[in-house]
């Protein structure tokens, strides 16, 4: 018999997403024989306590007893159970120096990880993951983000709404201008981004097109990997070869500053990859006003993201010249929306699909005799990095 405690989230701000909803704990106790399931009490999360015991499910202070503990951010050192199994998004993979000494609690607590952001099908493909609704809730912001610049239209906010279904009904009678949004990526981000678009009445066209023509009403072009870099000596794109050697690869994107209104940056970054553009770029015929940049990596791919705003205050300007950071919409700078935790503005829609893809994939095989997807994604086995990890051991010893 296997117990699960839902815990609440420590980190500041706290997160309002949970990865399981009342209904999912309900289904999981009434489906999975032996699985008892107990949340610990929360003031804060999207679900209140009292959906969850209106459930049928126990909400206590302590859930130390529980085998599996699920959060979703990164858990205090202080608030770790020694010797326990937890599941969160740790944000140690890519050795993030903030994080180290999380990772060292971790080890320290005799503690096994598995991180969610490590949960991926054999190819690489991640398998659960808050993607789309941080795609939805960026693409959003950055539309209305624009109408602020602009005054041209007006577009409330995303958290001021009950829930998904509730945000559609306010772009019923939403008229664009002739905007031009360039998306970037083609994982769950950018599939979140594209819904919006659609949502909004704008209209998908096709590179050459976008780049060619103007138009007399609102468009967008997704552009994918294939559309973005380009080997520097061969003039191909080969996904795989790419990804193992990202440094042999120049950007194509600089034809879509001199043409786009709006930038939507879904696609995943790492540092040894080009960026889509460079400061030196940014002249009198960089077109772009307005940057969600919603995968979200400081100084990344976007060069111009200067660090997180948070969900009250998404926006925030970028001096055309200097580069330092000023308020949002004023002349002579580019607007930026840049937060680490979008999915947060809908937190009910974002827990319950996240809750679906970890019923699916995840938790039968944790619950059960486990699967070699359970063994990539776990970090640490008691403590100790787990051979697919042993890159991180010079970050634990410091």
């Amino acid at each position: 018999m296997l117990s699960i405690g839902l815990i609440k989230e420590g980190k500041v701000p706290e997160d309002n997403r949970v990865a399981l909803t009342p209904s999912q704990c309900k289904w999981l106790k009434q489906n999975i024989a032996g699985c008892t399931v107990v949340v610990q009490s929360s003031k804060t999360r999207g679900y209140t306590d009292k959906e969850y015991e209106q459930a049928g499910i126990p909400v206590q202070e302590d859930v130390s007893n529980c085998d599996i503990l699920l959060g979703i951010k990164e858990v205090p050192a202080e608030m770790l159970v020694p010797g326990k199994t937890y599941l969160f998004f740790s944000h140690t993979k890519k050795q993030q120096p903030y994080n180290q000494k999380l990772m060292h609690a971790l080890v320290e607590k005799g503690i096994t990880l598995l991180d969610y952001e490590c949960l991926e099908h054999e190819d690489g493909q991640r398998i659960i993951g808050f993607g789309f609704f941080a795609g939805v809730v960026g693409a959003h912001n950055g539309i209305m983000a624009y109408g602020n610049r602009t005054g041209e239209f007006t577009l409330g906010r995303v958290y001021k709404q009950k829930d998904y279904r509730a945000l559609i009904h306010t772009y019923f009678g939403l008229k664009l201008p002739n905007i031009k949004v360039a998306i970037t990526g083609s994982g769950r981000v950018a599939h979140g981004i594209v819904e919006v678009m659609n949502l909004m009445g704008i209209t998908e066209v096709e590179p050459d097109e976008y780049l060619e023509r103007n138009f007399t009403y609102p468009v967008y072009v997704q552009l994918k990997g294939h559309n973005l870099y380009t080997h520097t000596e061969l003039k191909t794109y080969k996904r795989e070869h790419f990804h193992s050697h990202p440094d042999e690869y120049r950007s194509r994107f600089l034809p879509y500053t001199r043409t786009t209104d709006i930038l939507m940056n879904g696609i995943y970054w790492e540092t040894d990859m080009p960026r889509l553009f460079e400061k030196h770029d940014i002249n009198e015929a960089f077109t772009i006003s307005t940057i969600a940049d919603i995968t979200d990596d400081s100084n990344g791919s976007v060069p111009i993201n200067l660090g997180d705003q948070d969900i009250k205050n998404p926006i925030y300007g970028v001096n055309r010249k200097t580069f330092e950071k000023t308020a949002p919409y004023i002349p002579g700078s580019i607007d930026v929306m840049a937060v680490g935790n979008l999915p947060n503005e809908l937190a009910r829609d974002a827990s319950r699909y996240f809750g679906e893809q970890l019923i699916k994939f995840v938790l039968p095989d944790l619950l059960g005799n486990g699967s070699d997807i359970l063994t990539r994604a776990t970090i640490l086995q008691n403590g100790q990095l787990t051979p697919h990890f042993d890159y991180l051991s010079e970050y634990v010893a410091h």
